[in-house]
Formats: C-alpha cells, sequence, structure tokens
C-alpha cells in the first residue's frame, strides 16, 4: 500500500486512526501491528512471513545476548543474528545481480552463463533489515535494554509509516514510547500538517518533475542544457519524492505518538560533501557510521585508513541502495569527495569562495553524483556527463517542459533554499501555514484522481 493512493487516504488511515483510538492502551501495539501487516501485505502477503522471521531471529538474538554473560557465546548470537539479515538482504536484493556480474566473466571466456533466478524484491527490506539488526547490536553494546515482548518488538520492526523507505529507526530510539506514548491534540495536528506537506510536495513537486528527468535519460543524443535541465529536475525529484515520504512518515507517527529522528535537513544548502551527507538521509548516514565506520576503526587507526574506511562506507552505501554497478559508481563517488574534503581539513577546496558559492558548488558536485544513480548503466552515466560537460555530439534540444513543470521548478527551488525544513516550520506557530498546506494538499489529492500512478522512489531500495 502506498500513502498517495486513495485507498490508503480514505479507507485505511481513517480506519486504523478510528481503531486505535477506540482501543484501550493495551491493545495499541497489536492493532498496529495488524494494520502494519495489512499495509505492508497488500501487494504480497507472503513478504509478512519474512518480515517476521527477521524479526523473531533479532528478538531471540537480543533476549540470549542480554542473557549471557560469557563473551564468546554473546558475540555468536549478534553475529547469527547479522548472517540471518544480511543473507536475506543478500538473497533477495542481490542474487541476480551477482550472477549476471558473474555470467559477464564466464562469456568473456566463453562459457555458458547462468540463469538468472528473476527474484523479486520484497519492498522496504533494506529498511527493515537494518533496523532490525541493529537492535541485537545495541543490546550486545549496553546501548539498549531487550524488549521482553515479542508483540511489541514486532510492532517496532513493522511499524507501517516508516516501515517501507524508512527513517530508519533504532530501537533505543522509540522503546520507552512503544511502552508508553503521549497523545494530544496539538501532536496530532503537527502530525497532520507534517503528513500535508510531505504528501504535496510528493504529488505535486517530485511527480511533476519525474516526465522531465526521465525525458532527459531517455535520450541517445543530449544537448548540454537538456542534460543540466534534466538532472536538475532529477535532484529536485528525489529529494522531493523522498524527504516527501518522511515528512508524511514523521506525521503519521506522531499521530499515533511516536517521534521518529529527523531524516532531512535542507541538504542542497550543504557548503561542502561533508556537510551534505550530515543534512541528506540522516538515519542511514548515522547508521553507516555507528555500524559500519566506526567499527571498521573509523579515524582512529591513521589517516590513510582512515581514507580506506570511508571509501569502504560510501561503496557499501551505494551498494545498499541497489543491486547495481552504478549504484557502487555513485558511492565510490561520493567516498572520494569525502576523502579529498578530509585530506585537506574536513573542508571542500572551494572553502575560501562566498557561502552562496560554497552552497552552488557543492548542488553541482550532488549533480554529479546523481548520474551514476538515476542511470541505467555506467556508459548511459558516462555519456550523460559528458554532455553535461559539452560533449553533446551536435544535439538538438529535445527536451518537452510544460508550464506546470516550469513552476514545479520554481517552487522547487524556492522552497529547497529560501526555506526551512518541514519539520522546522511545523514546530513555529504562523497562523497562514496551516490554511496553505491545506490548500496545496486538497490540490494534490485531486491529483493522485489523475496522473499516472508513481511509487516512492526509494521503494526499489
Amino acid at each position: 500500500m502506498v500513502f498517495t493512493t486513495q485507498i490508503f487516504l480514505f479507507a485505511f488511515l481513517p480506519l486504523v486512526t478510528a481503531i486505535y483510538f477506540l482501543l484501550p492502551h493495551r491493545g495499541r501495539n497489536l492493532m498496529l501491528t495488524l494494520a502494519s501487516f495489512l499495509f505492508y501485505g497488500w501487494w504480497r502477503p507472503d513478504f509478512v512471513l519474512l518480515m517476521t522471521f527477521s524479526a523473531v531471529v533479532d528478538h531471540q538474538a537480543g533476549a540470549r545476548v542480554a542473557r549471557l554473560e560469557d563473551d564468546r557465546r554473546r558475540r555468536r548470537w549478534v553475529f547469527l543474528s547479522c548472517v540471518v539479515n544480511l543473507a536475506l538482504l543478500g538473497f533477495f536484493k542481490y542474487a541476480d545481480f551477482g550472477i549476471e556480474s558473474l555470467n559477464a566473466i564466464i562469456q568473456r571466456f566463453g562459457g555458458e552463463p547462468w540463469p538468472l533466478l528473476h527474484v523479486v524484491l520484497p519492498v522496504g527490506i533494506s529498511f527493515y533489515t537494518f533496523q532490525s539488526m541493529s537492535y541485537t547490536i545495541d543490546i550486545y553494546r549496553g546501548d539498549a535494554e531487550p524488549q521482553k515482548s515479542f508483540l511489541d518488538f514486532m510492532a517496532y520492526v513493522a511499524l507501517f509509516p516508516q516501515l517501507v523507505a524508512g527513517p530508519i529507526v533504532r530501537y533505543r530510539e522509540i522503546a520507552e514510547q512503544l511502552r508508553s506514548r503521549r497523545h494530544s491534540f496539538a501532536r496530532a495536528s503537527t502530525g497532520a500538517l507534517l503528513f500535508q506537506m510531505g504528501f504535496a510536495k510528493k504529488v505535486l513537486l517530485a511527480d511533476t518533475l519525474a516526465p522531465i528527468a526521465d525525458q532527459a535519460f531517455g535520450q541517445a543524443q543530449l544537448a548540454t542544457p537538456d542534460a543540466w535541465t534534466g538532472i536538475v529536475a532529477y535532484a529536485f525529484q528525489i529529494y522531493f519524492d523522498f524527504s516527501g515520504y518522511s515528512d508524511m512518515a514523521m506525521g503519521l507517527g506522531l499521530l499515533f505518538g511516536f517521534v521518529f529522528p529527523m531524516n532531512f535537513n535542507s541538504p542542497y544548502k550543504s557548503q561542502s560533501i561533508t556537510e551534505f551527507w550530515r543534512r541528506w538521509h540522516v538515519s542511514l548516514s548515522s547508521w553507516l557510521r555507528d555500524y559500519l565506520y566506526i567499527p571498521m576503526g573509523g579515524n582512529r587507526r591513521g589517516p590513510f585508513l582512515t581514507y580506506v574506511f570511508l571509501m569502504l562506507t560510501m561503496l557499501l552505501g551505494g551498494l545498499w541502495h541497489g543491486a547495481s554497478w552504478t549504484f557502487v559508481a555513485w558511492g565510490a563517488y561520493q567516498g572520494a569527495w569525502l576523502v579529498i574534503e578530509r585530506l585537506i581539513g574536513k573542508r571542500p577546496f572551494y572553502a575560501a569562495l562566498p557561502k552562496p558559492l560554497r552552497i552552488a558548488c557543492t548542488f553541482v558536485i550532488a549533480l554529479g553524483g546523481w548520474v551514476f544513480f538515476r542511470a541505467n548503466s555506467l556508459s548511459q552515466a558516462t555519456g550523460y556527463l559528458m554532455a553535461m560537460l559539452g560533449r553533446d555530439g551536435g544535439a538538438e534540444g529535445l527536451l518537452e517542459i510544460d508550464r506546470a513543470g516550469l513552476l514545479a521548478f520554481g517552487c522547487g527551488a524556492l522552497i529547497i533554499w529560501g526555506m526551512r525544513p518541514a519539520h522546522e516550520q511545523v514546530q513555529t506557530t504562523r497562523p497562514w501555514l496551516s490554511p496553505a498546506v491545506a490548500v496545496f494538499f486538497l490540490v494534490a489529492v485531486c491529483e493522485i484522481w489523475f496522473q499516472a500512478y508513481r511509487p516512492f522512489l526509494y521503494f526499489q531500495f
């Protein structure tokens, strides 16, 4: 099920909300778990069993880690948790990618390629496996207490507002909220406002800009101005699509009494790539830092290994996003910029420029990364980058942008560089904000009745 559909807006959400508040406190986590099963299993009910299996393994592993005193045995249960989760993620997400990569080598030497498995990727598996796995690790580290109730733990893993596209919520962040959470009209109204803002960003901006990006990446040859227009459209699209989902998830969380961590903090206002990764997909970047970069050694083993660990972290972060060499290249690109900035003192080479130019330079660097992220192949990414650099082969302008697209560009730029992030805006009392957001939300609701269905981009990850 998807937030931006009629069935969610007019049936699922009103019914779940009504039942939730009619139930006593003890029944609410069970109700949310069952609702989340329905939400997640709407497309493929069997994938609910896969998610439940992951939760059972981690709940039991966490209980054993907390109960045992022998550190070697505790580490074995942590190892089991990691192996099971990474095996699930590896099979469903990377099996065919691995076979395709192996076949390329086999065919080069004249061998017969292996048949693909055509594995269907469960929506959100990258998110809930990382989330569930971190529970066991945190218990081992002493950062979280074990959850005795499997029902409450299952509610944490399956919680539908952030289940399929984040933010990645760590157990210790909402452990107390699973036991007891505060409900109020003010919190619910703030959540509703956040949800409406995210909904409008997704439908009116991301989905309007998507065809422009699709046009650009669908051309065999591309004029330089069109290449820049297309990649800016994609940069705006992925930001409003993903941050819109995060806003909706945070808003729905508040409606049911949960406070989720902020996931986007105006990333295109960053003045360096290092800062960009403190602002973009914060829950993932902090997860990679705490569970991958620091355990590998972080910056404790000298400058050279620090650069190696940075690069490895970003390579794996790129691969986390998708089973394609383009995502690996995107991770390498990001890692290279982080290493360069670390080499010159955690600052960009353009640090002496005025702030607006530092922001502009960082945005342009980010655009180069988005080319790899959006391209279907490394050869397409290379050709696209060449077109951006002026080597367009004399191609004529082909992009068609209507008034709605131009308006989306303008509004998008205003929101990105001229306004505070949504989670900050809803904390201040502005009499005009709620009515204005309500108008855009209603327009977006009308729009979903007529536009083609466009799932959230991060559903594929």
